[in-house]
């Protein structure tokens, strides 16, 4: 008698906007034995074509993303997952909770650790309605004006959705991955994921095309910077104003950390303006 085919094992990423998880879902999705279907929660999200989906329980939707997920012919899935940001759980009050309880989850936690960058993305995706950069792209991102009660709003979404994150769930399932290292040394980064999902090695092949969709630096790109590095200047979020930290240019040093690393402020970061 043939013995049940073991339901693949599930993760989820976790992330504030702009920080990208569309990137690291390229990379993930390498692996033969690995899929990530994008964002649950986004109605337009072409992973998920029926948008029915978000009228059931929250029970329902994660039964779907681990059970009842769109499959690919090329793989012998042995993990699968899917992409939530921050600002999607405000329209289902009860469903971090129940993600929190779903048995044998890993997260992967993929953190900005200058939240002004992410914030930026932010408001210039919103401006030109791109929300993803290829290969192909050559249009240069515009500049943005940004308030200080948007930034204020924001680095405090992103410090206590991160805080949350970290207190919801056990160190050993919860896995710290940050921007600057998946862009400068995807390897590393990934080698980290392979061991923390528990699937074979696999060195990426390269084949990624989204792109990063803004290089050039913050005070180039914000046109109040100087008035909020003013209003910062002396407060926890500084930092972020710093225009000699090269905090969030690719670096090719520590890949991933613990969450007990994010809660003593090395990768703490901010979050997100409710909206898009």
């Amino acid at each position: 008698m043939p013995q049940p085919v073991p339901s693949p094992g599930p993760f989820v990423i976790l992330a504030m906007p702009r920080t990208g998880t569309h990137y690291l879902e390229e990379l993930l999705n390498e692996h033969p034995n690995v899929l990530s279907n994008g964002e649950l929660l986004n109605a337009y999200d072409r992973n998920w074509p029926d948008k029915d989906r978000l009228l059931g329980s929250n029970r329902d939707l994660l039964e779907l993303a681990y059970f009842g997920y769109p499959n690919r012919s090329d793989k012998k899935v042995t993990r699968v997952g899917c992409a939530i940001s921050e600002p999607q759980f405000h329209g289902r009050p009860g469903f971090f909770a129940e993600l929190a309880r779903w048995p044998g989850l890993k997260v992967i936690l993929l953190i900005r650790t200058n939240t002004l960058e992410s914030l930026r993305s932010l408001a210039q995706a919103r401006q030109t309605r791109r929300w993803l950069k290829f290969s192909s792209d050559n249009d240069a991102a515009p500049s943005v004006s940004l308030s200080t009660a948007c930034c204020e709003a924001y680095f405090k979404t992103a410090d206590d959705f991160h805080d949350r994150v970290t207190h919801a769930f056990a160190s050993d399932h919860l896995l710290v991955v940050e921007y600057k290292s998946l862009l400068g040394d995807p390897a590393a980064c990934l080698a980290t994921m392979w061991d923390f999902l528990k699937v074979p090695a696999l060195r990426p092949c390269d084949a990624t095309i989204s792109q990063r969709q803004e290089a050039r630096p913050l005070d180039q790109t914000v046109e109040n910077f100087g008035e909020l590095q003013r209003h910062f200047a002396g407060g926890p979020y500084a930092r972020f104003f710093d225009v000699s930290d090269p905090s969030d240019r690719p670096s090719h040093g520590q890949a991933c950390s613990s969450s007990n690393d994010l809660e003593e402020g090395q990768c703490r970061l901010s979050n997100t303006v409710n909206g898009e």
